[in-house]
């Protein structure tokens, strides 16, 4: 688990998939409102707390993103109001939460150098994995995979390959495409490649 503070009343917090794991929740049962859920969201706000200094008390808005195979997305907000006017309306135990889940059908990975990005094109050129697109941010290299460029391949084969050289985004690909830089758009595996085979 990763937690990061976005702003003084918000934060996001990074799940992978072996945590979840770890904590006996399936996937399918995190979209569900069941006990295992609860105490794992109880486990994240403590966290954040120790962490970060970020108490969830009074009302919070909190936006669930599934990323296929690489883990859970979770940004937590705090209504604005109640950071200064905490009244007694509430007591140390009652959290009250807006929830919204979204799932993306995209794979990101980032990478720290290109030496890795082009490692892991000539791991995947022979599994006739071409395609995907290269960005750079923050002195960062990230490769995008749509669901259609990775139909037909073991998924959990591929995810495995992309976590030996780098590790699963915990910033969005909407933030990288605003503020980063296209490197190579389409077929960047196959383009690497053959650049540097």
């Amino acid at each position: 688990m990763r937690l990061e503070r976005l702003t003084y009343n918000k934060i996001k917090i990074f799940l992978t998939y072996d945590d979840l794991k770890e904590r006996g929740i399936t996937k399918d049962e995190l979209w569900h409102d069941g006990p295992k859920v609860h105490q794992l969201f109880r486990e994240m706000m403590l966290e954040a707390d120790d962490e970060l200094g970020f108490k969830a008390d009074g009302p919070i808005a909190v936006e669930v993103f599934s990323l296929p195979a690489q883990g859970m997305v979770v940004i937590v907000t705090k209504e604005v109001n109640d950071i200064h006017d905490h009244d007694e309306r509430y007591d140390d135990d009652y959290i009250e939460m807006q929830v919204t889940l979204d799932e993306s059908d995209e794979i990101f990975y980032e990478f720290s150098t290109f030496e890795d990005v082009i490692s892991l094109s000539k791991r995947l050129y022979p599994l006739e994995i071409t395609g995907g697109t290269l960005y750079s941010f923050n002195d960062q290299f990230y490769m995008k995979f749509d669901e259609e460029e990775i139909e037909a391949i073991n998924i959990d084969a591929f995810i495995a390959l992309l976590a030996e050289f780098g590790n699963s985004s915990t910033i969005t690909s909407y933030r990288v495409i605003e503020y980063g830089k296209v490197l190579m758009e389409d077929n960047s595996v196959e383009k690497i490649y053959q650049t540097f085979k």
